[in-house]
């Protein structure tokens, strides 16, 4: 096993923030993108997200120690010698230690299935009705009809202005004032229409950006991405993202994202065990009545960071889970909004319902800023 604090290049003492700084240091060398192999940055990762938890480098640092420790008596390696057994110790990257968590490295968790009568939402959209997008540069169809028809009213009642010459004038210059409102209202509807088509024309149809791993640590984004795409897309405002950066960063730090009208919702997607998952109002997670100590999360920090870079924008976090081994995994009613627990059914129903709130309104802007974080 590579050491952890050697890997980082530091010392076994050093500080969170000395952690990070290394770490920060190191990805930009040997994250793909920059060269480096997928396998060199996940142990990378690996190493960075042990030592910077604080309970699992303690459970780390206990595991090492004993490793260290000196044998009471010389080894003999014999036919009939017991195999050596790692000391347990709570990792992130489950990928290589199935052991600590009792999880199945085989076990692909069924794609999710879901009832559509059983999602309240469901039913309530109007899948025909056209997107709205915003920001609004038009006046619409309504404030054309007052220039429209004070022209109809002046030209219907011109007959009996005729009779003196000041009244002729009086009409002639309201006439040309309707008529002159009528045209600058009419242009900048127009020029209103060609941006949603300028819109329309460079992103077509498509409703899904970005795209998840094919590896087998990636089920869980795979799953969420087939989920997403599945349901979600009858929203008719809706847009999917996968692989997001923090605002900054260069990095896929989010796995997911769904944005509709002025709601956007970040998803991480874990494989974890099977039982009863619960976020208090702190943010620590439970797992069946006891702190869940089996893996960690980054998505509270994704929460703030993007609700900094987007003040005016209502941002959650959902943590979707799906079991690494044969069971169920179920959750509460979410009491944090930054990183809530939840299975696919209670992610269609609470997510979704939010999302359906503004179900056919696309905002123009946000939407680029969302996609320029997309590293996918």
């Amino acid at each position: 096993m590579v050491d952890h604090y050697e890997l980082l290049g530091v010392r076994r003492s050093a500080s969170a923030a000395d952690i990070k700084t290394a770490y920060r240091q190191l990805a930009k060398t040997m994250h793909p993108d920059a060269g480096g192999t997928s396998g060199a940055f996940r142990l990378l990762t690996e190493a960075y997200e042990t030592l910077y938890d604080p309970v699992l480098r303690a459970e780390y640092d206990r595991s090492s120690t004993l490793r260290r420790l000196p044998a009471s008596r010389p080894h003999v390696a014999t036919e009939h010698a017991a195999p050596l057994r790692r000391t347990p110790w709570l990792g992130r990257n489950r990928s290589t230690r199935k052991w600590d968590l009792g999880e199945d490295p085989d076990y692909v968790p069924p794609s999710p299935r879901i009832d559509p009568r059983g999602i309240p939402w469901w039913d309530t959209l109007d899948v025909r009705r056209a997107v709205r997008y915003l920001p609004s540069t038009g006046l619409g169809h309504a404030p054309l009809l007052l220039p429209l028809s004070c022209v109809l009213v002046l030209v219907t009642v011109a007959p009996m202005l005729l009779g003196a010459p000041v009244t002729l004038v009086a009409w002639l210059l309201l006439v040309s004032g309707a008529v002159t409102m009528t045209i600058r209202a009419v242009r900048r509807q127009v020029a209103a229409n060609r941006l949603d088509e300028d819109f329309v024309s460079e992103f077509g149809t498509e409703r899904v950006f970005g795209k998840t791993g094919d590896e087998r640590e990636d089920i869980g984004r795979q799953l969420t991405a087939d989920l997403l795409d599945r349901y979600l897309t009858r929203l008719p405002g809706a847009r999917i993202f996968h692989g997001l950066a923090w605002p900054g960063s260069v990095f896929a730090d989010v796995d997911h994202a769904v944005l509709c009208g002025r709601r956007l919702v970040l998803i991480e997607s874990k494989k974890w065990l099977p039982g009863h998952y619960v976020a208090d109002e702190d943010g620590t997670l439970w797992r069946n009545g006891h702190v869940f100590r089996g893996g960690s999360i980054r998505l509270p920090e994704a929460v703030a960071a993007y609700r900094t870079m987007l003040p005016d924008v209502e941002v959650r976090g959902a943590l979707l889970l799906y079991p690494s081994r044969t069971g169920r995994i179920t959750t509460d009613e979410p009491l944090d909004d930054t990183a809530a627990p939840m299975n696919p059914e209670w992610f269609l129903e609470e997510i979704g319902g939010w999302l359906a709130e503004d179900a056919a309104t696309v905002d123009r802007e946000l939407f680029r800023t969302v996609l320029a974080q997309v590293v996918s």
